[in-house]
């Protein structure tokens, strides 16, 4: 089990925590987190963009000049490629880019990317994270606190509504619960910011 500081709110030492080598400190996987960055990327894509072919776009039913003896090129359609307002030659079609990764391999990755995370001195970890009122100025002064930078992805052990909305404002910080963090979102972040109980649960599930 490794030791991981515990600070409050406003930055003071609150002890430390015990969370499982298997999830925060093993030696990251590259190739593995690279995959499911692809695949969180690519399922993010909608797939609607398209384009008109020389079938599908209006006119160019007449052949625009005889095939011989003008001097120019021989010419079957002014809705081919070449010309001004024709179809589109090999361009989008609507598709879909979904791809998946099995559990074991999404696991590893999510592991390595929170082991990175506390290899690089990045993981911080809050005793607990709450608010009274929808303040914003309260997260503002939590995160300068604990010296998160300028993007931030706070973890949640539950779905917290004051402390969700007071993020909410924060250009730059993303919050997530326990149970939906992701690959991208823990890499993509400066400072990964979780609350105790969200690590305590982190590790049990993921170990």
């Amino acid at each position: 089990m490794a030791n991981f500081k515990v600070v409050t709110m406003t930055g003071a030492d609150a002890g430390e925590i015990e969370l499982a080598d298997s999830v925060f400190a093993i030696e990251p996987n590259q190739s593995v987190m690279h995959a499911a960055v692809r695949a969180y990327l690519l399922n993010q894509r909608q797939g609607t963009q398209s384009t008109l072919t020389r079938t599908e776009v209006s006119g160019g039913g007449k052949k625009p000049w005889r095939q011989k003896g003008t001097g120019r090129a021989r010419q079957g359609s002014t809705r081919s490629p070449q010309w001004t307002h024709g179809g589109v030659a090999l361009g989008p079609k609507p598709r879909s880019y979904r791809t998946d990764l099995n559990k074991k391999v999404r696991k590893l990755a999510l592991c390595s990317a929170m082991s990175e995370k506390a290899k690089s001195e990045n993981l911080v970890i809050v005793d607990a994270i709450a608010t009274e009122e929808y303040k914003t100025k309260v997260m503002v002064n939590m995160l300068n606190a604990i010296g998160a930078g300028k993007k931030a992805l706070v973890v949640l052990d539950k779905v917290d509504e004051k402390v969700i909305k007071s993020f909410a404002n924060i250009p730059g910080v993303k919050t997530a619960q326990y149970n939906t963090i992701n690959v991208y979102d823990v890499l993509n972040a400066d400072t990964f910011v979780m609350s105790k109980e969200a690590a305590v649960k982190v590790s049990e599930v993921y170990a």
